[in-house]
């Protein structure tokens, strides 16, 4: 079989209908969106009919919509906005599985004075709405809570939060990149201030993201120059990215159910058949609500990164969360957080389910998974802490 990618929450596929609407940007068409001629023109209603696209898979309205390069630069843009718009350091509150977007910049204006809560995760994957909202102090200036935890996959209580911050004039950001194109997301059901999100996951192009801004929520620009965005992200847009943007969120937006439904039955196909192929394998947070397409599963007595390099030279492409720091794995910052071991963590891999996969891949990759396991634990055994299934 050729190569099977179970690596979705990375980053997917790009849609037949988004590469299309991205085309002919590539070839015969072109023009600055700024400019009044007929090409600027053309390149313009390209990018407000994107707009239209986003926003209506958001249940929100297209003013509300501001481009970006990425989630990450969205991120980035709510919490120094936040920052900047205080007259002293103050307060923020986010979890601690929070995308590193949000993680690394809240570390930022820590060293500049601001003070900083992370909530952390139950051993479900879930962090306590009651926990996020105790943290909340006079001070405080943002929460952050993403909607699906890019890992785990586990869904966070965003609209629960939010409502707790909104009485308090309390800015509340949902980082929802892992979320949207695979689950409902309307902004006014989360009651967030501000939500990210990304093509990428949804297979959409790289390159395109949104910032959805509440109406009435002025955030300052991030990227100063022209007047690009209503003035609120400076940049010439990038046509051809935001075209298949657009395309990928109206395919998103009529295939939803449908997605839901296949994505659910390949991840519960595979969850069904790994404890009987891999012996001792365990499930994380099985039981907690979580995206259709994600399982987090640990193999005790096996190094992710090893078993992910083997898997990946026999053709099957999965993901670790562990980061290598001067030459030291370290094991993902979100398992952590839940309470795992260090062993656990580094023995943990994710597996992420996309719509171009098929149950035969599915069943392949187990045979293949089962396979270098056995494998791993004949010639480079671990020793094996006391797991448990989260």
């Amino acid at each position: 079989m050729a190569f099977v990618y179970l690596d979705n929450n990375a980053t997917t596929p790009l849609h037949p209908r988004a590469r299309e609407a991205m085309l002919p940007w590539l070839g015969e068409m072109h023009g600055n969106p700024s400019s009044i001629h007929r090409f600027g023109q053309a390149a313009r209603n390209a990018v407000e009919e994107a707009r239209e696209q986003v926003a209506a898979l958001l249940g929100a309205r297209a003013p509300e919509i501001v481009f970006t390069a990425s989630g990450t630069e969205a991120n980035n843009a709510v919490l120094f906005h936040a920052a900047g718009s205080a007259d002293r350091p103050g307060h923020l509150v986010i979890s601690a599985i929070e995308h590193p977007s949000i993680r690394e910049a809240a570390l930022r204006l820590a060293r500049t004075g601001w003070e900083v809560t992370r909530v952390s995760p139950g051993a479900d994957g879930v962090v306590p709405a009651a926990e996020m909202i105790a943290a909340l102090r006079p001070d405080t200036r943002l929460v952050a809570l993403m909607r699906a935890n890019n890992e785990l996959g586990t869904l966070q209580p965003v609209a629960e939060v939010a409502a707790a911050c909104r009485p308090r004039g309390i800015l509340f950001l949902c980082d929802a990149v892992q979320a949207v194109g695979k689950i409902p997301v309307d902004v006014d059901e989360l009651g967030a201030d501000c939500v990210t999100v990304g093509a990428h996951k949804f297979h959409g192009p790289l390159g395109a993201a949104a910032l959805w801004v509440r109406k009435g929520v002025e955030i300052t620009p991030y990227l100063l120059g022209g007047g690009q965005e209503r003035r609120r992200r400076a940049g010439t847009e990038n046509v051809a990215a935001l075209a298949g943007f657009g395309e990928a969120s109206a395919a998103a937006a009529g295939e939803l159910a449908d997605r839901r439904s296949c994505l659910s039955t390949l991840r519960d196909r595979f969850e069904a058949e790994l404890p009987r192929r891999v012996p001792g394998a365990l499930l994380h947070c099985a039981g907690s609500p979580r995206l259709p397409n994600t399982s987090h599963i640990a193999v005790p007595g096996v190094e992710g990164e090893s078993l992910l390099i083997r898997l990946d030279v026999a053709g099957i492409a999965v993901s670790t969360g562990a980061a290598c720091s001067s030459g030291t794995v370290e094991p993902s910052k979100t398992l952590l957080a839940m309470g795992l071991s260090r062993d656990e963590a580094l023995s943990s891999l994710r597996v992420s389910f996309g719509m171009m996969n098929r149950p035969e891949e599915v069943d392949h990759a187990l045979d293949v998974l089962a396979r270098e396991v056995a494998e791993l634990r004949r010639v480079a055994p671990l020793p094996v802490a006391e797991m448990v299934t989260r």
